[in-house]
């Protein structure tokens, strides 16, 4: 129920009336639980991730592409976004349940999920094969969702914007070693032919990093049983004893509006009661940046491992594992470091606009690192890599945006036992984005160069004005995270 006009006044007022501090000490970050719950989310991006640097030299082994290599990237597009797709279909699903049931034993479905079909892929030598098993892999892991709502559980107003600043370090960390699992450890008869002279290593040449990305999820399976603790009690008695009155009820009539948000903590709301404005606007958001970092995440390494000669690079799976390991590596630092600050001088409003802004110029280098590759003088190696380092660091400050709407996601939320749900919606919007983003990116590449559009450019044209839809939406959301008052 939203509040009336004089509890919302008496909200702003009370802080000055009882001259007490209007900002509040920072609490300090459960450590243990959060450092444990990052551990498991590294899971996902390290098998969604690995799967780059071999990806379209995979898909450019298979039967289906007819020996055509411009038909990769209409093949690559297409895993790529199917994982997305099924994930759309389930994850709001494992979220609400999480609700109702806890959110560990969904995260340990999840992982176990994550094991059976990256082992799956790893097997898989036909397209269809390979359908099957990123589908299983969608439908089987919720888990980013609910990570998220615990995140939001085991932090409050005063530390939720260092502790949302990890969620990205996690991704940086898993493109770290994700990608360079995946290029290091693909066709691995090739690079140690004498300890994997085996038969099995040729006819499964991208076995070994799906092996290694499995394990990994089995150890974080392991922990996950182990160590973590629920986050969400089911029982109103629970509640009554751990609701805080200070953080989101006014003094004024604390009584009957305490037993009004016990009685909204006692059960989840339904779908329809979370579709406030805040909630659509948030998740508006976070669906439009997801669909610009999806495409230029799937545009990075097709155009690197396309040839110059159809406007790409040439690089080899382990040239791109290397290039984004490093980059990984340096946006984990710059993540943790950076964000807090960021957003607290400039505010999320600030940092999500700017993180969408930096878009422009991570299109716009692809074209000029070809150029440079191709039509430069002895300088062409250095250019090159310069334009592809300034571009990894555009890519760097706009995952600043993402830590940014889940600070607005989770200020949007009726109310704490709708966390799941509503990150729920939220990735189910992003995986939609995310199924279209990955295909529709790789499609028009290939569309461009097929037919020659702009000198093989159209792609790059079509997104652009693709970032100016996303700033119409963005410029929506509030100065600060959404208020009381406001949902």
């Amino acid at each position: 129920m939203p509040p009336r006009r004089s509890e919302c006044l008496a909200n702003e007022e009370t802080p000055l009336l009882r001259g007490e501090n209007v900002q509040r000490k920072p609490t300090p970050l459960p450590v243990t639980q959060i450092l444990v719950l990052l551990l498991l989310q590294l899971a996902e991006p390290i098998t969604s991730l690995s799967i780059n640097p071999y990806i379209n030299q995979l898909v450019s082994e298979l039967p289906v592409i007819g020996g055509d290599e411009r038909k990769v990237g209409y093949y690559a597009g297409i895993l790529v976004s199917l994982y997305f797709a099924a994930e759309a279909v389930t994850i709001l699903q494992w979220s609400r349940l999480s609700d109702y049931i806890g959110r560990k034993p969904v995260l340990l479905c999840g992982l176990f999920g994550t094991i059976i079909s990256s082992i799956l892929f790893g097997l898989s030598r036909s397209f269809p094969a390979l359908v099957m098993s990123r589908c299983l892999h969608g439908m089987l892991n919720g888990n980013i969702g609910v990570m998220k709502s615990m995140m939001a559980e085991l932090t409050d107003e005063t530390n939720v914007a260092r502790g949302f600043s990890l969620i990205p370090v996690v991704w940086a960390v898993g493109g770290t070693i994700g990608p360079f699992i995946g290029g290091v450890l693909s066709r691995p008869q090739d690079r140690w032919p004498g300890l994997f002279s085996h038969p099995f290593w040729a006819e499964y040449p991208y076995f070994l990093p799906c092996l290694g990305t499995a394990f990994y999820a089995f150890m974080s399976f392991v922990l996950a049983a182990v160590f973590l603790k629920e986050t969400v009690e089911c029982s109103p008695l629970a509640m009554h004893k751990t609701l805080d009155i200070n953080s989101d009820i006014p003094r004024a009539g604390a009584g009957e509006i305490l037993d009004e948000s016990v009685k909204d903590l006692e059960k989840p709301l339904p779908l329809r009661s979370l579709l406030t404005r805040p909630v659509v606007i948030s998740i508006a958001n976070y669906g439009m940046i997801g669909l610009l970092e999806v495409t230029a995440g799937a545009l990075i390494p097709l155009v690197w491992s396309t040839s110059a000669e159809f406007g790409g690079l040439g690089m080899s799976p382990a040239s791109i594992g290397l290039w984004m390991a490093g980059y990984g590596f340096l946006n984990g630092i710059f993540q943790f470091v950076a964000f807090p600050h960021v957003v607290g001088r400039f505010g999320p409003r600030g940092v999500f606009i700017s993180s969408i802004l930096v878009f422009i110029p991570i299109y716009i280098l692809f074209p000029f690192e070809n150029l440079a590759l191709r039509h430069a003088s002895g300088d062409a190696n250095v250019i090159a890599p310069l334009l592809i380092a300034l571009q990894l660091c555009f890519v760097s400050f706009s995952d600043m945006g993402f830590s940014s709407v889940f600070m607005y996601i989770t200020s949007a939320t009726p109310n704490k036992r709708c966390l799941g749900a509503t990150n729920g919606l939220a990735q189910t919007m992003v995986s939609i984005q995310r199924t279209v983003g990955p295909a529709a990116a790789a499609s028009l590449f290939a569309f461009s160069l097929n037919n020659n559009v702009l000198n093989g450019n159209f792609t790059y044209v079509v997104l652009l004005v693709v970032v100016g839809g996303v700033l119409c939406v963005a410029v929506q959301l509030p100065k600060k995270t959404w208020s009381r008052c406001e949902k």
